[in-house]
């Protein structure tokens, strides 16, 4: 951490690996544009599934996560960590990982897939926390508390919808980031 420049990854963290090397691109804005636009792909129907199957037990910890990312970005912490085992977290559910998609055949590639996405998920949450200089906390105190809620009544598509709205704050963040309109 440099006071006043931001939070910068110097080793890799414990249980992240960079698959497709994303860390050695120059461009950092357009590579975490990149990157949630492939998390909008993804995530909000990570999100659904977890509203739809997950266990109390999963619930729990979301909530707790939630919890702490909340705590901590109130308390000035760093958080990044936490935010990114928030998101892992609804990833690894029970819902999103749970045979319930068409066959088991399906679920086990469904399953070796998202847990081949887990790490380039992280990798983006890092990178846009590093990107923006935590300029919206307060957007991500408030959908991740409504993506947590939506989870918790087992509300589809408001999980799926609370999602979006993360990642598009993200999004429209980093593309001003871009596009030159905010100063980092």
């Amino acid at each position: 951490v440099r006071q006043g420049s931001g939070t910068y990854v110097v080793t890799t963290a414990k249980g992240l690996s960079d698959p497709l090397n994303l860390r050695s691109v120059q461009d950092k804005n357009a590579l975490a544009l990149d990157l949630v636009n492939v998390r909008l792909l993804l995530e909000p129907g990570m999100a659904e599934m977890a509203a739809l199957n997950a266990s109390d037990e999963d619930i729990e910890r979301i909530q707790r996560l939630c919890d702490r990312v909340e705590n901590k970005i109130h308390s000035g912490d760093l958080y990044i960590e936490d935010d990114i085992a928030f998101h892992t977290c609804i990833a690894e559910s029970r819902g999103v990982w749970q045979e319930t998609v068409f066959s088991v055949a399906i679920a086990v590639v469904v399953n070796l897939v998202v847990g081949q996405l887990i790490p380039i998920i992280d990798t983006a949450v890092m990178m846009f926390v590093n990107v923006t200089h935590k300029k919206l906390t307060e957007e991500t105190i408030l959908t991740h508390r409504m993506i947590t809620e939506a989870i918790a009544r087992h509300d589809p598509i408001g999980a799926r919808s609370a999602m979006v709205m993360h990642l598009n704050f993200n999004r429209n963040c980093i593309r001003k980031l871009y596009d030159g309109e905010w100063e980092t």
